[in-house]
């Protein structure tokens, strides 16, 4: 049985089952969900738990079998907890599973809890994750894009009694929010929560007359860290979706965590290899949707790639192919005429140019290579 993250609380108030499997490569509501179920076993009378981390290749599973199959002296319930952080049990692992899958249901006084990160689609596909999901809720948590994190933010802050003002500042207060956690949703929780110690309704420092509960923009800005984290592929989505702002926040952070030069290069060239192999393949007479999945692409950067193609000429791509040879060589230590000489100066060029050309606010002037183009809004 599969279960969306925001059916888990329903799902709880009407019973419990005996297994669950949570899987996603989101701590936060990994943690929270697990937490969820513990605190519904606890409620049922489940008084003992027993935790068990697999690691390596020689992890003995009779343990685990035998943990489920015993009963305590101290409590009639008890929650066996099975934590995979690999994803891969292994040939014993797998059968163990199985084992544990059939034995759960109509077993009442033990609940077995297992943890599994981001699963793949061959992961799915075994015959011990289709044991897991078949005799018990299997609930897969995603973590929260950037264009859902300010309502994500703003339901957060509703549960703890807070909101921001009504209207544009609301609007303001909630994406200067955004930027500051973006990537990083543990530490938007912690910042969350900070926000309600130091703003209270009835806190020193709450401005006279406001409404209760209510942010401004400044409380907000003086009580949130910039402890946003970011990766070379949402930076792609960000290029791609024309946000100059957001990419140049993503390239200053992706320079300051110490991310490669080299690699962030690369996933900016492969975006202009992508859309001009896209591009000669609809001028072969192959529809867009065949030419995208032939060269993989697929989810939002296949929207993405539907929005910007019919603005980007064959000429454009040209002179975005060039610029990236030529940032190539400067992240490898080479000179280029007409570009600068730090790396990810010229990063931020060549993104800024991708940026520009695929929000439709650019046009193509002069050498491609040099300040090639020129922002028109």
């Amino acid at each position: 049985m599969q279960l969306a993250p925001d059916q888990l609380a329903s799902h709880l108030q009407r019973g419990l089952k005996s297994l669950y499997t949570l899987h996603g490569d989101e701590p936060l509501l990994l943690q929270e969900a697990a937490d969820a179920i513990r605190a519904a076993a606890r409620a049922q009378g489940f008084g003992e738990r027993s935790v068990h981390t697999v690691a390596g290749a020689h992890f003995d599973w009779s343990e685990v079998l035998a943990a489920g199959g015993s009963l305590s002296l101290f409590a009639d319930k008890q929650i066996l907890e099975l934590r995979i952080p690999s994803g891969k049990p292994g040939l014993a692992g797998a059968a163990a599973l199985v084992q544990l899958a059939e034995q759960s249901p109509g077993n009442d006084s033990l609940l077995t809890l297992v943890t599994l990160p981001r699963l793949d689609k061959a992961a799915k596909n075994t015959v011990w994750f289709a044991a897991l999901e078949r005799c018990g809720v299997a609930l897969q948590v995603e973590p929260v894009e950037r264009k859902a994190l300010p309502q994500w933010l703003a339901q957060r802050l509703a549960l703890q009694g807070q909101r921001v003002a009504a209207g544009e500042e609301g609007q303001r207060t909630l994406q200067f929010f955004a930027d500051r956690v973006e990537g990083n949703l543990l530490a938007a929780h912690q910042e969350v929560q900070k926000l309600a110690l130091l703003f209270a309704a009835s806190a020193p420092g709450t401005p006279q007359g406001s409404e209760a509960g209510v942010l401004s923009f400044e409380q907000v800005e003086s009580a949130v860290l910039n402890v946003a984290r970011y990766d070379v592929f949402k930076l792609s989505e960000a290029v791609l979706a024309g946000q100059v702002g957001r990419v140049q926040r993503m390239l200053d952070g992706l320079q300051a965590e110490g991310e490669g030069a080299v690699l962030v290069h690369y996933a900016l060239a492969e975006d202009i290899r992508a859309l001009k192999r896209v591009k000669d393949a609809m001028a072969q007479g192959r529809p867009l949707p065949m030419a995208l999945r032939e060269q993989r692409v697929w989810g939002a950067r296949e929207r993405l790639f539907e929005r910007v193609l019919p603005r980007l000429t064959d000429a454009m791509l040209a002179g975005l192919l060039q610029a990236a040879h030529q940032v190539d060589g400067i992240v490898k230590g080479l000179k280029q005429p007409g570009w600068p000489t730090d790396g990810w100066q010229a990063l931020h060029r060549l993104a800024l140019m991708l940026c520009a050309l695929c929000s439709g606010h650019a046009k193509p002037v002069a050498a491609p290579f040099e300040n090639s183009m020129v922002a028109s809004g």
